[in-house]
């Protein structure tokens, strides 16, 4: 993240002679198909003009959006497909537990789960409905902002997911990529809330309301399936503390990356603040889930 733009060159464009086209790229015609999609990525994603003529102007596909591709695709319905013999694992089924990719409290010293276990899903339409969102919203910010920013959201998110859950309910388990993606989800929607005269993306109040519909009946939906009596007693229903998880870091790390496109994140005041905070919540669950769990008498359930 090195190699970005510092604020007194952001500053020099600004006032100085620019090699940019002086009219609003909505004002160009004659464009092909790439070039038109590329505008209308830099519209939907940033909220200064200058910052989409810079986009439009620099942008060469290379690399493409790969992380957010290949997470979807490949981890999703790769591993889930062809590895487990099944794209989903219902929660209603006595296999639901068993694998070595879940988070589940009993196993939490398996430091690998607190990230694996975004390629399990809790029903087809979690899938479905983390995968639209994923690619309607991941690849445009990859575009624009790079694979190492979207991919330190993704992940940040996932891991303050599975960490929430491991401190604020102590005896769930945790599936899907729900919390990589609602950090996505709410950095983006957050950037436009913040930037509302700027944005100059199409239908963005109806839009926002379709995304948060959308967000708030598969967060509802993760509530009522926690709180459901499960079919088969000893196996625990998933956690939705990872969704508020994604939420927590999508609107404060992700949006400092989104509104700050091609700028040294290293200048940004809030940057170091939010990464602190992160690095505190992140040791403070290590030494919770280290002494928490023996200290507090808690029934757990059975490993799988």
């Amino acid at each position: 993240m090195s190699n970005k733009r510092s604020n007194s060159f952001r500053q020099a464009i600004l006032q100085g002679n620019r090699r940019l086209c002086s009219k609003a790229l909505l004002e160009e015609t004659g464009l092909s198909l790439s070039q038109r999609l590329i505008r209308h990525v830099a519209y939907e994603t940033l909220p200064r003009e200058i910052d989409r003529k810079w986009y439009y102007d620099s942008y060469t596909c290379c690399p493409p959006p790969w992380f957010m591709i290949t997470i979807t695709i490949v981890a999703f319905f790769l591993y889930n497909g062809v590895v487990l013999d099944r794209f989903v694992l219902q929660v209603t089924h006595p296999l639901y537990l068993k694998n070595a990719l879940l988070y589940h409290p009993q196993l939490r010293a398996q430091a690998w789960r607190y990230l694996t276990y975004i390629f399990m899903h809790a029903g087809i339409e979690h899938l479905g409905l983390n995968v639209v969102l994923q690619l309607l919203v991941g690849v445009p910010l990859e575009m624009v902002h790079g694979a190492a920013r979207i991919s330190f959201v993704y992940v940040a998110g996932v891991v303050a997911g599975s960490l929430a859950v491991s401190v604020a309910d102590m005896t769930a388990p945790v599936v899907g990529s729900s919390g990589g993606v609602y950090a996505l989800v709410s950095a983006h929607l957050a950037n436009i809330v913040m930037n509302w005269s700027g944005m100059k993306c199409q239908f963005k109040l109806l839009r926002m309301a379709v995304a948060l519909i959308c967000m708030s009946f598969e967060f509802g939906r993760a509530v009522w399936l926690r709180f459901h009596p499960s079919a088969y007693p000893p196996c625990p229903h998933p956690s939705f503390m990872a969704h508020l998880g994604g939420v927590m870091v999508g609107i404060t790390l992700g949006v400092i990356i989104l509104r700050n496109y091609e700028q040294r994140l290293q200048d940004q005041t809030l940057w170091w603040i939010f990464i602190s905070i992160y690095v505190i919540f992140v040791l403070f669950a290590i030494f919770w889930n280290i002494f928490a769990y023996s200290l507090l008498d808690l029934k757990l359930p059975p490993p799988p």
